[in-house]
């Protein structure tokens, strides 16, 4: 997936010597959490807009040198890499850094997520289903095999959880044979979190449920 047409060129960078009241007017006009700062031309930190209430506008920036920030990511770098940057430093505007460290722009979240979403995962027609097993017992290509057994397609999948040693797999697959493959993740002893097409299930068990109770109360 091509990301690099979304590069931002018209947001500022600033210098370590420039004055603080720059960086306050431009957190005042836009909502970004973050700005890139360079000394020379190399980029040296992104400020952050949170650190905006500790600084005093008769300062430089120079003032702020060690509460700046050092994460961005390359031209090169791929579309996941670049959510979980934005993700992992809790930012929606990335720099985008050259081969001599130089900032050739910007991502901004907005744009990345409008591409993630338009990819196959959420435009083609299926069911998602969320699923759970330990860590140790984890295997995508089983996962597939259990999707792909049941004549129904694998359309994407991804990890979007781990805790306490239990990963959690968001999957979308083909419409056909849903239950198929929601019955047999329980035979493998997964956990279905979440199926949404799982009523079919709930409304067997409901069904015999009920026949078990007529039968006691014969």
């Amino acid at each position: 997936m091509n990301i690099q047409n979304h590069i931002i060129t018209n947001i500022p960078i600033f210098e370590i010597e420039d004055s603080f009241e720059k960086i306050l007017e431009f957190f005042k006009g836009n909502t970004f959490s973050h700005i890139a700062i360079v000394e020379k031309g190399r980029f040296i930190g992104a400020f952050s807009e949170n650190d905006v209430e500790i600084a005093d506008s008769k300062t430089k920036i120079e003032d702020y040198r060690y509460d700046l920030e050092t994460f961005f990511v390359r031209k090169e770098t791929n579309w996941l890499d670049v959510l979980e940057a934005f993700a992992r430093n809790e930012a929606n505007l990335l720099p985008i850094l050259g081969e001599n460290e130089e900032v050739l722009g910007y991502y901004d979240l907005t744009d990345i997520v409008a591409v993630f979403i338009d990819t196959p995962f959420f435009t083609d027609p299926g069911n998602i289903l969320m699923v759970a097993t330990g860590i140790k017992d984890y295997s995508f290509s089983e996962i597939a095999q259990i999707v792909e057994s049941n004549n129904s397609r694998l359309i994407g999948g991804f990890i979007t959880d781990v805790q306490n040693d239990v990963v959690q797999v968001t999957i979308k697959i083909s419409s056909s044979n849903f239950n198929e493959v929601v019955q047999t993740f329980r035979r493998y002893n997964y956990h279905i979190l979440f199926g949404n097409n799982d009523d079919q299930f709930l409304e067997d068990l409901k069904q015999r449920s009920d026949y078990l109770d007529k039968y006691l109360n014969v």
